[in-house]
């Protein structure tokens, strides 16, 4: 399939990335995925995750001046995983771009929380081999900056499991136990969902994620929104 700039379906992509490719042929080869032919995207992607890295370092270093090395690590190792950028990329309809073999498409693929993360991932290197890193490390900034600007980092500096280890701890209750409810997909490219069980206070929740531990994050992240909100700080259950 040839991409030309008068493909209107990739116009509201640029819009969207807030860069218009001089060579669209880069961009395909971001959105394609190995299972439908070559070039596809992995070599990009290892460029793009490089360049990710270091403009959301970056990003955190000038916008935190005072937080020392581990937090501003944390802060971006939830920044730059897979479900944030997988999260950016369903936001930027990259599903509708992809180009997937049939068992993909079958299986869902332009879904698939591993793709889509891959080729955003590949398009930052993509927008810089067909302009310069400069111009890539624009796009980046443009999608990361409304996140980066609501991050508090007295709250998200710590990962959601210790954020709730450290409220069930204060209130004196016991540690959340997780387990795994589903797991699927091949080695690479697996999918679990994994419960969140704080029984003393009869609250489970779930989460999903490309490994055990993100789901593990994600269900905590929701278990703590919902303990603080019956339980607010100095306020301990009754039966504890």
């Amino acid at each position: 399939m040839k991409v030309t700039l008068n493909d209107t379906r990739l116009s509201r992509l640029f819009d969207a990335l807030g860069y218009r490719f001089g060579n669209p042929a880069w961009l395909k080869q971001a959105l394609t995925h190995r299972s439908y032919g070559t070039p596809h995207n992995e070599r990009l992607e290892f460029v793009g995750d490089s360049i990710l890295n270091y403009t959301v370092a970056r990003m955190l270093f000038d916008r935190f001046p005072a937080l020392p090395e581990g937090d501003l690590s944390r802060l971006r190792a939830n920044l730059v995983n897979q479900n944030t950028l997988a999260e950016i990329a369903a936001e930027l309809k990259f599903g509708d771009y992809l180009f997937l073999g049939e068992g993909e498409l079958k299986s869902g693929g332009f879904n698939r929380p591993s793709i889509l993360a891959d080729a955003l991932e590949a398009t930052f290197a993509a927008v810089s081999f067909d302009s310069d890193f400069a111009r890539a490390e624009s796009v980046v900034r443009h999608l990361y900056a409304g996140r980066i600007a609501a991050i508090d980092p007295t709250r998200h500096a710590k990962d959601a499991k210790t954020r709730l280890q450290e409220a069930l701890q204060a209130r004196r209750l016991p540690l959340p136990k997780y387990r795994i409810l589903a797991q699927s997909g091949e080695a690479h490219e697996q999918w679990f969902r994994v419960l969140c069980d704080l029984a003393e206070i009869r609250i489970e929740t779930e989460g999903e994620g490309a490994s055990r531990r993100a789901a593990e994050q994600q269900a905590a992240e929701v278990a703590l929104e919902r303990f603080e909100t019956h339980y607010p700080s100095g306020k301990k259950p009754k039966n504890a």
